[in-house]
């Protein structure tokens, strides 16, 4: 294949959660998430998902795993390791390391939602605020009763993020030019 792809679609994020039937009634309960599947059972000595010790290494030996969906079509896909069991990380939120560290959900309400998630077990990182002068956008960076991050945004990311620096924007955004590949 050459040339660039066509935009892909996100089709889910998986989080590792302590306690899968209390992940799956939070986000049911706080996301509107429906609960499409599970949990089921992975081992890795079983037939119907020998996969999983390709997937996750040596170490691995049992886990639950169910799936829930969101408006948009995007799931989330709920695990709970039993053997080796779900350790808690030190930080939430290492964003200093390479991969994932956070997820964001559309929401108009920001304050609303990130009070109910804190209400909720949950928590919020900081207060909700307007993030871009000028726009009305608002984000709030909260986490799950299990410690996964989760940011609320007030509106869509393409118009959040799209054609900057946007009308109305009262500061200025500061862009990094890429190197040269001369160099």
């Amino acid at each position: 294949m050459t040339g660039k792809m066509p935009p892909l679609a996100l089709n889910h994020i998986g989080l590792t959660v302590p306690d899968i039937f209390a992940a799956i009634d939070w986000y049911t309960r706080l996301f509107g998430a429906n609960h499409i599947m599970g949990p089921r059972l992975l081992e890795a000595a079983a037939k119907a998902t020998h996969e999983t010790p390709g997937i996750f290494g040596s170490r691995f030996r049992k886990a639950y795993q169910a799936h829930l969906l969101l408006a948009n079509g995007v799931g989330i896909e709920l695990f709970q390791f039993v053997e080796p069991p779900v350790e808690n990380p030190a930080e939430n939120m290492p964003y200093w390391n390479r991969g994932v560290f956070h997820f964001a959900i559309t929401h108009p309400d920001v304050d609303g939602l990130s009070s109910r998630i804190a209400a909720e077990g949950g928590r919020r990182r900081h207060e909700p605020t307007a993030f871009v002068p000028g726009k009305p956008w608002r984000l709030c960076y909260c986490e799950d009763p299990w410690g996964n991050v989760i940011e609320i945004m007030s509106h869509s990311y393409a118009e959040m993020f799209g054609n900057w620096p946007q009308p109305g924007m009262t500061e200025q955004p500061v862009f990094v030019t890429r190197p040269s590949s001369d160099q």
